[in-house]
């Protein structure tokens, strides 16, 4: 047997890939809205942190 007709048999199994999409969705949503409104300064500060001297 395929695992195709083990998928078909289970019931409502097309409601997995929308809410998949929707996660996804909602993810890089709210990270794209976090990145936009992040604290420059703070960002900045994280981004030279690797690189900055011991103090």
């Amino acid at each position: 047997m395929k695992f195709r007709t083990y998928l078909e048999q289970i019931t409502g199994v097309g409601i997995f890939p929308l809410i998949s999409l929707l996660i996804f969705f909602v993810f890089f949503t709210a990270l794209v809205w976090w990145v936009v409104k992040a604290n420059k300064k703070h960002i900045e500060n994280m981004s030279h942190l690797p690189l900055g001297e011991n103090e």
